[in-house]
Order: structure tokens, then C-alpha cells, then sequence
């Protein structure tokens, strides 16, 4: 398996297109593998003339557990964050920024196309304003800044995230809770085949089933707060998309990271929520390739 280590953990990672093609980073979101990237996209990126590089984050996938960190309580630590207090975490999105900047280190590249999804665009935000050196331009999908008031999940998505789960669930019963919420926060795109959903949290409890990883990833990203100030020194050639049917992650939190990035592009997706639907791949590549083609140029 390809793993290399950066900023002292092992990444795993997959690596398509030439070698000496500019590279594309791809950073996925809270608890989701890089196998949630369509391989359409990837291949459309790479016959684009991109080098494509997809790494699990730590603490999901085949990349290191933090098996010895903490997984505490989200919304104590959300709790006691709004009262001013600082909850000890084991990492949190900046260490992530960190470990892709080491992942490119480790490969041998000095700067790239910077590409990330929902989690994976906070961290990507975190690597253009606290290692621009390493940063070509910057894509930041369905995400947000953190920034207070902001909208978060609908009343609807929220109960359904919030009710009780089996502690120990077996496969069939985690693969049924990744098809429940994948379905709740994904476009009814009538172009996904009809197991689209199942194939995938299939692969994904077969891969790497770590439920603790996920909530500590979720502990980084409310230890990691407002990132407004941050996004207010990047430089680099900014893309922002965000489906207008997000119930996750609300538009409104595009929108406002569009404002805060001096020059950003915002891409508003009306057939799409929080994924990455079959049917707007094609557009997703070539929204990344252009904006990728344009920075260099």
C-alpha cells in the first residue's frame, strides 16, 4: 500500500496522471475516505494534464489512528468553546494542514493545485493562509469558515444526526446508518444508480470502520474556530462551489468564505447538495481544471 510519512504520522495516499504534470491535491471531509472522490473526476482532472494526488486524513482510511488520543464529547467541547474556554484536543485542522504540507514535502512537490471538501476545504483554507509557499491555488467545495453565525444543518438534518445509534453497530447496521445519512445530505440526482449509496459505505465499512477517528476530526474542527482572520491573508487564486441544495452546510457559508478571500470566485450549483453528484462531475472538472489552468497562467 502506498503510505509515506508526513509531519510524523503515515498518510495514505494514491497518485494518477505524469509525474511531471502540475498536481492537483485532493483533501477529503469529516469522516469520509478518499474513496468518496469519484473516479470520474479524477480521471477528467488527469486527462485535463493534472497530476492527481487523493491521501486519506489522519484518523480515517488506511492513514494513521490516533488510537491514543482523546475522543471526547463534541458538543461539551463546542459548549465550553463559546464560553471562552480552550478544551484540550489532540490536533486540530491546522496539524491536518500540516500533515498534506508534509504529504507534498514527502512527494517531492513544491506547490499544488490545493482541492478540498467540506472538512477537507477548511483544511485546505488552513494550508493557503499558513503555508502559501506550497500553494498554487486554492478550491474550497461545500465548506466554511467558521466564522460566528453562520447557518449549520437544517432542523430536519439535525434531528436525524442527533438520534441515538447502536454503540456497536455490525456491518449491515453501519453500512444502513451510511446509507441513511448519505442520502439525507446528497442531491436526488435521478443520474446516481440506484446502489450508488450502499456500494459506497460498503466499501468504506470494509476499508476502514473508526468511528472514533470521525469524532476526533470533528473535535479538531470545532478547536479550530473562526478562521476568518486567516482567510483574510490568502493570495492564492481562490475557487469557491457550493450546491445550492446543501442541508449540511448551508450556501450561505460559501458565500460568506467568497466575500472574506480578496478576488475569490464563487460557483453556485443548483443540482447539488453535500456530495458530489454523478451528473456535475463534468462540470466540477472543468470548474477545477480552469481555475487550476488560470492560476498557473
Amino acid at each position: 500500500m502506498p503510505k509515506l510519512t508526513a509531519n510524523g504520522i503515515e498518510l495514505y495516499y494514491e497518485d494518477a496522471g505524469e509525474r511531471d504534470a502540475p498536481v492537483i491535491l485532493l483533501i477529503m471531509g469529516l469522516a469520509t475516505q478518499m474513496i468518496a472522490w469519484p473516479q470520474e473526476m479524477i480521471d477528467g482532472l488527469v486527462a485535463r494534464g493534472f497530476r492527481v494526488i487523493a491521501y486519506d486524513n489522519r484518523d480515517i482510511g488506511l492513514s494513521t489512528r490516533m488510537d491514543r488520543a482523546r475522543a471526547g464529547n463534541p458538543l461539551l467541547t463546542l459548549a465550553a468553546m463559546r464560553f471562552g474556554l480552550r478544551p484540550p484536543v489532540d490536533y486540530t485542522l491546522r496539524d491536518m494542514a500540516a500533515d498534506a504540507v508534509g504529504l507534498l514535502d514527502a512527494l517531492h512537490v513544491p506547490a499544488a493545485h490545493i482541492v478540498g471538501a467540506s472538512m477537507g476545504g477548511m483544511i485546505a483554507q488552513n494550508v493557503a493562509a499558513l503555508f502559501p509557499g506550497h500553494v498554487l491555488s486554492l478550491t474550497s467545495i461545500m465548506s466554511s469558515s467558521g466564522a460566528p453565525g453562520l447557518p449549520g444543518p437544517s432542523s430536519q438534518l439535525r434531528a436525524r444526526l442527533l438520534r441515538r445509534r447502536p454503540a456497536r453497530p455490525n456491518r449491515e447496521q453501519a453500512i444502513a446508518e451510511g446509507v441513511d445519512l448519505l442520502t439525507a445530505i446528497s442531491f436526488p440526482d435521478p443520474t446516481r444508480s440506484a446502489d450508488a449509496h450502499r456500494d459506497l459505505a460498503a466499501r468504506a465499512f470494509d476499508r476502514s470502520y473508526h468511528p472514533k477517528g470521525a469524532r476526533r476530526q470533528l473535535l479538531a474542527i470545532i478547536a479550530d474556530g473562526n478562521r476568518a482572520a486567516r482567510l483574510a491573508k490568502i493570495k492564492a487564486p481562490t475557487l469557491v462551489v457550493h450546491g445550492a441544495a446543501d442541508p449540511l452546510v448551508p450556501m450561505a457559508n460559501s458565500e460568506d468564505i467568497a466575500q472574506r478571500v480578496t478576488g475569490a470566485r464563487l460557483e453556485i450549483i443548483d443540482a447539488m447538495a453535500h456530495d458530489l453528484p454523478p451528473s456535475q462531475v463534468p462540470r466540477m472538472v472543468d470548474l477545477i481544471a480552469s481555475h487550476a489552468a488560470g492560476a498557473a497562467s
